[in-house]
């Protein structure tokens, strides 16, 4: 830790994070999506979902960056992934490179052999950084939106298929589904209790909405 405080402006403090920091860091995301995208994306769930993944130590594989005043300025864990969140109003300071460089030599002390991090084409500065350090396109992402000026209708399914809500029971079946669809390109299968902290047990998880298909019975479509 010693040598990220060094790479830092006078007057920041830098320490892991605990799970009472998980609103901080959550509000800290929010102000990071709205300056980028205009409004938030990612609730507490998703935070408190991440902070308990499966091997992830807090005492070592998170940092916090607080001001002089106290305020969360930036933010970063590694896991084999990795992110970094600089407060909007803290950027041009060396947080982001900082952290970034924490998390570099943390993953290698882990014996990683890459790091990953997921950043929106529309932060250039995060991908500038990223490139400056030879950092290369893994996977590209696409958030689709469609804009509803009115309300759609509801085709019928295909033949055979039959459509429901999720209801309680369906959690392991789904978490087959969704493991078995992506197999052919993730780099490992999600267990069960990481899988259902960051969609089933959300908090924001709506049922009524999640929607399910099957064909003689058997889960087909999620």
């Amino acid at each position: 830790m010693s040598d990220l405080v060094s790479a830092l402006p006078p007057g920041y403090r830098v320490r892991s994070a605990t799970a009472d920091d998980l609103g901080d860091i959550h509000r800290l995301v929010a102000a990071c999506e709205r300056e980028l995208f205009g409004l938030s994306r990612t609730d507490l769930g998703r935070i408190a979902a991440d902070f308990a993944r499966p091997g992830l130590v807090p005492e070592s594989d998170t940092r916090l960056i607080h001001d002089r005043t106290g305020q969360l300025a930036a933010r970063a864990w590694v896991n084999r992934r990795c992110e970094v969140h600089v407060h909007p109003e803290q950027r041009g300071r060396g947080l982001g490179g900082s952290l970034l460089a924490w998390a570099e030599t943390r993953a290698r002390q882990t014996g990683a052999t890459r790091i990953v991090q997921t950043v929106p084409d529309s932060h250039t500065d995060a991908v500038a950084l990223l490139r400056s350090r030879a950092y290369e396109p893994m996977v590209t992402e696409w958030l689709l939106e469609f804009r509803m000026t009115e309300e759609p209708a509801v085709p019928e399914p295909p033949a055979g298929i039959t459509v429901r809500p999720f209801r309680a029971g369906d959690e392991h079946d789904t978490h087959q589904l969704v493991q078995d669809a992506f197999d052919e390109w993730q780099q490992r299968r999600m267990g069960y209790e990481e899988w259902a902290r960051h969609t089933v047990e959300r908090p924001t998880f709506a049922p009524s909405t999640s929607t399910l298909a099957f064909a003689d019975g058997q889960l087909v479509g999620a």
